[in-house]
Order: C-alpha cells, then structure tokens, then sequence
C-alpha cells in the first residue's frame, strides 16, 4: 500500500536515506515537495539544491530524484557535479543519473575535466559512464591535452587506456602540425595518431626549419658578398684609372724630353 507524503521546508533541508542496493544519499535545498511509495517516489528539490551519493556529487538550481528507492536523479540549472570515484568534475544545464547503472548523460554546453590527465573536454551532450570510465561526446566536440587540440563532431574518450575515437570531420592540431581524416585515434600517453579515410595533413620538421635558417644565413651571406665584390670593383677601377693616368704623365714625360734633346 502507497503511502503519499508533501513536504516543503523553508529553512535548508538536509535528508539521509539508506536504500536497497546499500547505497547511502544525502540531499538538501531551500524547500521540497514529493510523494514517496514503493515503486514510484518522486522528491523535487528546489534552490540552492544538492544531492550526494558514494560516488556522485551534484549540485543544480532544481534536483529531482524519482523512481524506486530514488534511482533516477535529473538536476537543471547551472548544474555542477564531480565523480568522485574518479576525480572528474562537470558544468552543464541539464544532467540525468542512474544510480543503478552508474551512467550520466550530461546537456546543453557541457564541460568535461579529468585533472588527474589534464584534459577537458566540451560538447553538447556527452554520455559517461562510470563504471567503464567512458565518455560518449557529441555535437561541436572540442577535447584539450597537453600540446593536442581536437575536433570532431563524434568522439569517444576512454579514460583507463588514454584513447580519443574521433569521427565527424575530426581534426587535431598538435604544435604546427594539423591533421584531418574520416577517423582519428589519438593514444594521449603515447601521442601517436592513426588516420583513417581522406587523410590530409601539414607537418613542419625539424630539417624545414633548419632549411629555412640556412637559406636565410647564405641569402644574407651571398648578399654581403656581392656587396664586397661590387666594393672591390670599383677600388680596382679606381687604382686602374691612376695607373692609366700615372702611365699618360710618365708617356707625355718622355715625348717633352726627346723634343729637348733634339
């Protein structure tokens, strides 16, 4: 038999329940209304809302936690939240839990930061599940780490092996380095990219760029030579003019003397 409760609390509300599945969950806010009974519960937390399982911490401008024993928990509104299990932490407007299945399905701008491997990640709607520490992300996906700078419209981020799955127009940027494909495999420990399908790319290597430093080096080089040359040209076409002037003196010389003497 159902047993129907309302609640609504001005003041800050803070709740523990022990569940079936040995699951603990504290939450709070400014005020609530809900029905409780054995197959379908439904909690509607409001302001300043915060819930808290083992594994889960979630706060939202409104929380509702429905279904038996509380399993499905929906927050919307500046919604903040951290997996505890593993250090992520998130921004999003919209979020839905299971506590059961352990999966989030996170939407509207949402924000994804794994601290311990320094990536973040953004999308519209991304999928984690916490068990398998794998996050679906979909719609304008834009993931970071380190010197790695990623697109995609489809991408799939797999936390315990460190492995990005990109589809959808995907592209990385690595440095000066770009790299385009129907599908990229980026290993985040290792830095190694697969490509796969319509592959397209630029790289800038070391022996470029050395090149390029040495042309710069012999262009000046030969410029500074010509330079030179053009310099020397005209003294030696200086002191040839005084030796063909100094040779006209000595001829003139010697014609004035021999008119003398006769």
């Amino acid at each position: 038999m159902n047993r129907t409760a309302k609640y609504f609390f001005i003041a800050a509300f803070f709740l523990t329940a022990a569940l079936s599945y040995a699951e603990k969950i504290s939450f709070s806010a400014d005020s609530m209304t809900g029905t409780a009974g054995s197959k379908n519960s439904s909690t509607t937390l409001s302001g300043n809302a915060a819930v808290i399982t083992e594994t889960m911490q979630i706060n939202a401008d409104n929380i509702k936690l429905s279904g038996q024993d509380f399993r499905y928990i929906t927050a919307e509104g500046s919604v903040k939240g951290t997996d505890t299990s593993s250090d992520m932490t998130f921004t999003c407007e919209k979020m839905t839990y299971d506590r059961e299945t352990k999966i989030a399905v996170l939407e509207k701008d949402v924000n994804l930061d794994d601290k311990a491997n320094e990536v973040t990640a953004q999308a519209q709607r991304i999928e984690y599940n916490q068990d398998t520490e794998i996050a679906v992300m979909q719609i304008s996906v834009s993931l970071k780490q380190k010197d790695n700078n990623c697109t995609a419209a489809y991408a799939i981020y797999r936390k315990k092996d460190q492995l990005l799955e990109m589809d959808g127009n995907p592209q990385v940027i690595q440095g000066k380095d770009i790299f385009r494909a129907q599908t990229i495999t980026l290993n985040m420990n290792t830095q190694e990219i697969e490509l796969s399908g319509r592959v397209k790319g630029t790289v800038t290597t070391e022996a470029e760029n050395t090149e390029k430093q040495n042309n710069t080096k012999e262009s000046g080089g030969k410029q500074n030579t010509e330079n030179d040359t053009d310099s020397k040209t005209d003294i030696e076409k200086d002191k040839d003019s005084g030796q063909q002037t100094e040779q006209k003196l000595q001829d003139t010389g010697s014609q004035t003397s021999g008119e003398t003497n006769e």
